[in-house]
């Protein structure tokens, strides 16, 4: 018999998964079960960790919780920025920026997780504050630099870039909470339809 025969085998080390892969696991429960079915245990099950391992990474279900939407506004942008590059003008793009900005309808797993995040933001520390700043400022930027392409070419009334995108900003987010949380009479193609129209009304240049 050898001599470490009666001892316990020794734990097997399991590499934890990367943390996109975390990221998308939580994003994927979201969907499927809202965020009430996201909890450490429940994620750490999907991804074979325990709930230990996972504060380990994320420290409080907050940090998980802007983890999350960071990862998934970073493929958003990715979406955003190519469509806003692509050839044709400034209305027919500023059109898709406001179907990307727009949820797909009730419970959007993205929109549910922005929701869930300003609503934690009263209590956040700086640093939260600042990183949903920065996600925030991503949008405006794109949207300020779009608006003051169009009226450079002369598509668009010219307007304030800045000030135009804050309002129109204010706006989508409007409609978009509205959307997702499936207030009636507010669905996406009738919130899209009046932003669209908005934007006929006060940014393109009469004939």
């Amino acid at each position: 018999m050898s001599p470490n025969s009666s001892a316990s085998p020794r734990r097997r080390n399991h590499p934890a998964p990367p943390r996109e892969e975390l990221l998308a696991a939580a994003m994927d429960t979201i969907a499927a079960r809202g965020l009430e079915g996201l909890t450490m245990a429940g994620l750490g099950r999907e991804v074979g960790m325990s709930s230990g391992h996972l504060l380990y990474y994320f420290r409080t279900k907050d940090e998980l919780l802007l983890q999350t939407l960071e990862w998934s506004e970073g493929r958003l942008g990715t979406e955003r920025s190519a469509l806003l590059s692509r050839p044709g003008t400034a209305r027919e793009r500023l059109d898709g920026y406001i179907d990307v900005y727009v949820p797909d309808g009730p419970r959007d797993p993205h929109w549910t997780l922005w929701l869930e995040v300003w609503n934690r933001s009263q209590n956040a520390d700086d640093d939260a504050r600042a990183r949903q700043a920065a996600i925030e400022g991503a949008w405006h930027r794109d949207l300020v630099a779009l608006i003051a392409e169009g009226v450079s070419r002369g598509e668009f009334r010219p307007v304030d870039p800045d000030r135009y995108a804050a309002r129109m900003r204010a706006l989508l987010d409007g409609f978009s909470v509205h959307v997702a949380v499936g207030i009636p009479g507010t669905g996406r193609d009738h919130v899209i339809a009046h932003v669209r129209e908005f934007v006929s009304e006060t940014l393109m240049l009469r004939p």
